[in-house]
């Protein structure tokens, strides 16, 4: 099963205390679908270096996962449609 690197910038409206249950929803997704979440390190809030969606800052988390290539385009399509990730960079680390 190929090896990925997910970075999610999460909005800064969603209180620090609610921000665990917003990626065990993002975990249970991925596991869901025969994936593995294998690392999860959490930076916290940062300054973007510019505004996106209007926000000047975000929580940032960095998420190792397996996944299967075919369950990998309905992640992307998930993380897109999500009011909760304002930014996200999915690659693989494994090639």
């Amino acid at each position: 099963m190929p090896e990925y690197e997910l970075v999610t910038v999460y909005s800064p409206q969603i209180p620090d205390e609610e921000l665990p249950q917003a990626l065990e929803r993002l975990h249970s997704f991925v596991t869901a679908r025969g994936g593995e979440v294998k690392a999860v390190d959490h930076w916290g809030r940062r300054r973007l270096a510019y505004p996106i969606r209007k926000f000047n800052e975000g929580n940032y988390v960095v998420t190792q996962l397996a996944l299967d290539a075919p369950r990998v385009a309905e992640l992307e399509a998930n993380l897109r449609i999500s009011e909760e990730i304002i930014r996200y960079l999915l690659v693989r680390t494994d090639a």
